[in-house]
């Protein structure tokens, strides 16, 4: 397998399940900006939506939108438990929580990395987002994870509260989320997506 991917950026959620998976894969930096790879070539020849991450499969075959790549490597590794079995109801949550963090928190997140936008619009949608994770730390109440037990879509929410750090909104108060961002970061493979990708 192969993930093309930008340091930071929500690709880090699959590179965190790939290792979590322990699934054999390649990486190639993307400079998004650019739409450029790191040997020069035209990104958007890869994904003309231009956008990471992108993952392309042994046999060729490739899948472009985070909550699917997740799900993809899961179900690629059934015997790490990274994703409840398909048809399951326990799946059907795992996917509610996937749209949540994509549609909520992630496309919430696209404004603030707008330079263009006034201070006061993108007050707004940190205001929509503290929200968000209230939400989330409410859910986390006596829970490890998001699923209770490590799924792929912790790596996810994982990189919305790096984000969050990035964009120095103040989440101290919530307590749940605190726990488990430090339970997030303390395990090993996380650690080994963050070195690889030169944010450790």
């Amino acid at each position: 397998m192969k993930l093309y991917y930008s340091p930071g950026a929500c690709s880090l959620s699959p590179h965190i399940a790939l290792l979590e998976a322990g699934i054999p894969h390649e990486t190639v930096k993307v400079d998004l900006k650019a739409k450029k790879l790191a040997d020069g070539g035209d990104f958007l020849k890869v994904n003309p939506k231009g956008q990471v991450p992108v993952l392309v499969l042994d046999d060729g075959e490739q899948l472009t939108e985070g909550p699917v790549i997740v799900q993809a490597i899961a179900d690629k590794a059934a015997d790490k438990k990274l994703a409840p079995p398909c048809g399951s109801i326990e799946r059907y949550h795992l996917q509610e929580w996937l749209n949540f963090l994509t549609s909520e928190l992630h496309k919430n997140f696209s404004p603030l990395f707008q330079p263009a936008l006034s201070d006061d619009a993108k007050g707004f949608f940190r205001d929509r987002l503290l929200g968000k994770f209230k939400y989330v730390d409410e859910k986390l109440a006596g829970k490890d994870y998001l699923m209770g037990t490590f799924s792929v879509a912790d790596g996810y929410l994982y990189v919305m509260l790096r984000w969050a750090d990035g964009m120095k909104l103040d989440l101290s108060a919530l307590k749940n989320i605190a726990a488990y961002k430090a339970r997030m970061a303390a395990r090993p493979k996380v650690q080994e997506a963050l070195k690889s990708e030169g944010l450790a």
